[in-house]
């Protein structure tokens, strides 16, 4: 069981909202991390490449910046084994490639810009979540 948290998720939820809109303000790009990982890895040391580069980069260094600062890391307990991860990882990667977008961009971005086509993507992936819980903890017994 996870603990309710409602200010800790009230402050992500608002600092993920405004790394989105800074993004769109100044870039005119969509925080879609599937779109900036393609990106950064399709392009070469052109000014594309560094916005993404220093937006993956910040992604990776904000739980040394919560060190720092509270001086301990974020408590991360992973119930699943390596190999369900990687199966995962790899799905993962397949639904963003055949949907055009991961949650990030399709749910926090697409949703705000009212995107037909990101609704439709997040409603799917968010019933593909439940029913894949629900199959795993009461069906499989995971």
């Amino acid at each position: 069981m996870t603990n309710f948290t409602p200010f800790l998720s009230l402050g992500g939820g608002l600092l993920i909202g405004l790394a989105t809109v800074a993004l769109m303000a100044s870039h005119g790009r969509i925080a879609g991390i599937n779109g900036i990982v393609n990106g950064l890895l399709t392009t070469r040391l052109s000014p594309d490449w560094a916005w993404r580069f220093a937006f993956l980069a910040g992604m990776i260094a904000s739980p040394l910046i919560l060190l720092g600062a509270t001086g301990q890391l974020p408590q991360i307990s992973i119930p699943s084994s390596p190999l369900l991860l990687v199966i995962g990882g790899f799905l993962t990667g397949v639904g963003t490639t055949l949907g055009s977008g991961c949650t990030s961009g399709h749910g926090v971005c697409g949703m705000s810009r009212l995107s037909v086509r990101s609704i439709a993507a997040t409603l799917t992936f968010m019933a593909m979540a439940g029913m894949t819980v629900f199959l795993i903890r009461h069906v499989f017994g995971g």
